[in-house]
């Protein structure tokens, strides 16, 4: 057996000491889950006892102690003084003979199990102290591919082990406070995934920015991984909820197409391995994974974590790195360690930020955490203008490079210009807990030296980057102690971008979730627009139609279909199994006219409040195939996605025969009333749902008081009209008497009633109010949770009904 080679179906993770975090995982999967049908491409280790081997040559050792002796990593120029001069030390000093005919004979080996001649080899470092639950290490040390030929091998071999000090490995070292003589490195061997011809990512089996437990989270670009790895392009991105794939629903949650600007492909032999080139406008529109590739991805991904999990004896989130081949088309793991910065923050801690105050915008991209920095811009063009860079900056970059690292962790902030939110940029930036945002496109250029800014990423998965520096509060919320009250205590939402994270608050479920916000930021067309888009006669909305859903030609309703559902079951998916309660559409005729298109389809209303809105839409023939668009998105949450949490309530229903013929029309798009749990509520918010209650409790299975409404139609004030704004209140006595007979009617009828409407997230005494009077649940803004919940809890002691 030779001395210095393991191979992957001969090490497991218990070898962590000999072969490093890298190759130990890569053993893992090959012995463990091979027949589970994870794939995982041919290698072998070089273990450290080989770089042991070769650092005892001629006192190496001794000399990198001496070198590093006094070394201070916040001084930048003298970190990479010393960092150059040990590199170049362990370059020079030749590979012991033993080690350098145990790789060349490994990779014969390997070039015959594969029956290919010189094999194309991916060289990568695995350091013995790397991949651990409580330290990534991730990009700390280099990376080689397209590696061919035993003398190339050999000399990628050693670069390895001389970028075992990069800066930034040894500032990473001396931050998490590992001796550098205690970290070996080993070397990861691994057959080449013709990723270059195909398509590459890393996928997380959590929510990277909420820690959220129940998604997997894939991005994907063309070519080889290394782009999306470094934050090079901005990725597609997939959500999938883990619950319902592992019941063998197809649960996509989200698509988001990236930039996709390059892509990393082989270049031949020597040192010019690999070089990136310009992808091609069509493809950088499409998606680069299928949803069956994204589903597939997915299942491999749970489970590894769940092996990992048990291995470990604690949940164990996974950071995966993925390629499919482009020849054959055949998906492959190329390494997996544990996910080091959700997984350990406390579960019973929340920590919300909120801008107190806002200013003009001057940069947009994607949020990394949930966080705020405010501090003067430093724009960093190279590596070589880092010593410029001071304390409490925010740093501006085109891309942040891993070497980088020693000056990230003393920003006030980071902005690029390209990168996904698994960019190593944004996996640092968690780590080190500073605010980040990427993929602004133009920071650099809209962000200038000296400027103060405020880098807000708190607003969902938008992160902004706002002029001056702006007020902000940071509040921690210790959940540990909360007891649930008697009365249940629900949310209301209709950002999806939100979801994930509002999910995490002690609450049962959703009781409203708005199709508007949804509709009006994710589809921006209007339904009807889509079913007779060739009947437009609005050019300009045309053709904005037509470059919004490109790829749908053939069918435009898909469009709406597609994003629709991703939105609503986004919101479902974080919550599931809670109950989600969604809203049907509740625009008024002059908001329908405002979406795309719209404008041929609506008509002109004196008082749309009270016009053709709600229930009265859907059967009607002005909007009855726009309405079959809407029911087929929610029954592919409930059916495709598995997500049968998901109840529908029909808005503004004037009279029971209206809610029975709402649900007929519902039945004939295959939402069936009872059919697999599904039940359909009605807004309780015109007078006459109340006085009926009796009536409506026949046709639907519960109610939800929408107060702004209730409270409009009951003082006859158009809440609108800012003349008479000061007579909308819903503390007033005839407001809380209908909110009082509609819970003793809903009651009466046996159905369950809760109220989703402002005025208990505005008003704790209304709150105090709705529990006095017997309501089943309230439902708040995410902000106003902790409050209110707290609310529902002292009206509930001091009317003795705590416990």
């Amino acid at each position: 057996m030779p001395q210095y080679i393991r191979w992957f179906e001969d090490i497991s993770i218990a070898d962590v000491p000999l072969v490093g975090g890298k190759n130990a995982s890569l053993g893992e999967m090959v012995r463990e889950l091979s027949s589970q049908g994870v794939k995982v491409p041919p290698g072998f280790a070089v273990t450290a006892d080989a770089y042991t081997s070769l650092i005892e040559t001629r006192s190496v050792g001794q000399e990198i102690e001496r070198i590093l002796k006094g070394l201070d990593t916040h001084d930048v120029a003298d970190l990479a003084r010393r960092g150059q001069k040990i590199r170049t030390l362990i370059r020079e000093t030749p590979l012991p003979d033993a080690v350098r005919t145990d790789i060349v004979e490994a990779y014969r080996q390997l070039s015959k199990r594969t029956g290919v001649d010189d094999i194309d080899v991916a060289v990568r470092s695995s350091a013995t102290a790397e991949d651990l639950p409580d330290a990534s290490f991730a990009g700390q040390q280099e990376t080689f591919l397209n590696v061919r030929g035993e003398a190339d091998l050999l000399v990628a071999c050693q670069n390895c082990f001389a970028s075992l000090y990069t800066d930034r490995a040894i500032s990473y070292r001396v931050n998490k406070g590992f001796r550098h003589s205690q970290v070996r490195l080993s070397i990861v061997v691994q057959q080449m995934v013709r990723s270059d011809l195909g398509s590459a990512g890393v996928i997380f089996t959590l929510d990277t920015e909420s820690g959220f437990r129940d998604v997997v989270f894939v991005t994907s670009a063309w070519g080889l991984g290394e782009n999306v790895v470094s934050g090079k392009v901005d990725p597609d991105e997939f959500v999938v909820l883990k619950p319902t794939l592992r019941m063998g629903k197809q649960p996509i949650l989200r698509r988001t197409a990236g930039a996709k600007q390059f892509k990393l492909v082989y270049a031949g032999q020597g040192t010019r391995r690999t070089r990136d080139v310009e992808v091609s406008k069509a493809d950088r529109e499409r998606l680069s994974l299928s949803d069956a590739d994204v589903i597939q991805l997915s299942r491999w991904a749970c489970i590894i974590e769940d092996h990992y999990t048990r291995k470990h004896g604690r949940d164990t989130p996974m950071d995966i790195e993925w390629g499919r081949d482009g020849r054959t088309g055949e998906l492959y793991i190329l390494q997996a360690r544990p996910e080091t910065v959700q997984a350990n923050r406390r579960v019973a801690e929340m920590v919300t930020y909120e801008l107190e105050e806002r200013s003009k915008v001057l940069a947009i991209g994607r949020a990394v955490g949930s966080m705020i920095g405010a501090g003067p811009v430093r724009v960093i063009q190279s590596v070589n203008e880092l010593g410029s860079f001071r304390p409490g900056e925010v740093l501006v970059a085109d891309m942040t490079d891993p070497d980088w690292e020693p000056v990230m962790k003393k920003a006030a902030a980071i902005v690029t210009n390209r990168g996904g939110r698994t960019c190593h940029a944004a996996i640092v930036s968690r780590e080190l807990g500073v605010p980040c945002v990427v993929g602004t496109g133009e920071g650099t250029t809209l962000l200038g030296t000296g400027t103060s800014v405020t880098v807000s990423c708190s607003e969902g998965e938008e992160g902004r980057i706002y002029d001056g520096i702006l007020k902000f509060r940071r509040t921690t919320l210790d959940l540990s102690h909360l007891k649930a009250p008697r009365t249940k205590v629900y949310c209301i939402l209709g950002n999806p971008d939100q979801a994930l994270k509002t999910a995490m608050l002690p609450v049962s479920g959703v009781g409203l979730a708005r199709e508007e916000f949804i509709i009006n930021e994710y589809v921006k067309v209007h339904p009807m627009a889509l079913v007779h888009y060739d009947r437009l006669k609005d050019t300009e909305a045309r053709n904005a139609i037509a470059r919004l859903t490109r790829g749908y030609e053939n069918d435009r309703t898909r469009f709406f279909v597609d994003r629709l559902s991703e939105g609503v079951g986004m919101i479902a998916g974080a919550f599931y199994p809670r109950p989600v309660i969604v809203r049907l559409s509740d625009f008024k005729t002059n908001e329908y006219a405002n979406l795309l298109g719209g404008r041929d389809f609506e008509p002109e209303e004196e008082n749309p409040m009270i016009g053709f809105r709600g229930a009265s839409r859907y059967y009607h023939e002005r909007y009855r195939e726009g309405f079959r668009l809407e029911c087929l998105a929610l029954k592919r949450v409930r059916d495709e996605m598995g997500l049968t949490n998901l109840k529908i309530m029909v808005p503004f229903c004037r009279t029971p025969g209206e809610g029975e013929r709402v649900i007929a029309e519902m039945a004939t798009h295959g939402l069936k009333q009872g059919e697999n749990g599904l039940g359909i509520y009605v807004m309780c918010e015109i007078p006459s749902n109340v006085i009926a209650a009796d009536l409506f409790g026949k046709i639907f299975d519960g109610f939800s008081i929408g107060s702004n409404d209730l409270t409009q139609l009951t003082l006859g004030v158009d809440r609108d009209s800012a003349i008479v704004s000061g007579l909308f209140d819903e503390r007033l006595e005839p407001v809380k008497r209908m909110l009082a007979a509609a819970i003793d009617g809903a009651h009466k009828a046996g159905r369950p009633i809760g109220i989703c409407g402002q005025a208990p997230s505005d008003y704790p005494e209304i709150c105090r109010f709705l529990v006095e009077r017997g309501i089943d649940s309230i439902s708040l803004n995410p902000d106003s949770i902790m409050k209110g919940i707290q609310s529902v809890l002292d009206a509930e002691k001091s009317l003795g009904l705590a416990g």
